[in-house]
């Protein structure tokens, strides 16, 4: 899994699930400078109510 392709995975279906929230927070020290800005932004959609925590079907 790439922070990436989640990235774009959250962003089309609004979504992210609790797995994925897990996978960011144990990677993140491995994270490069542009992966970094990439998790910041999702977690301020996160906050801005524009990414919802739940689960695919």
């Amino acid at each position: 899994m790439s922070i990436g392709k989640l990235f774009l995975k959250a962003v089309t279906s609004g979504v992210i699930s609790e797995e994925e929230l897990i996978w960011i927070t144990s990677n993140q020290y491995s994270f490069s400078r542009c992966e970094e800005a990439t998790a910041l932004r999702l977690g301020r959609m996160f906050d801005h109510e524009q990414i919802n925590l739940g689960c695919r079907i």
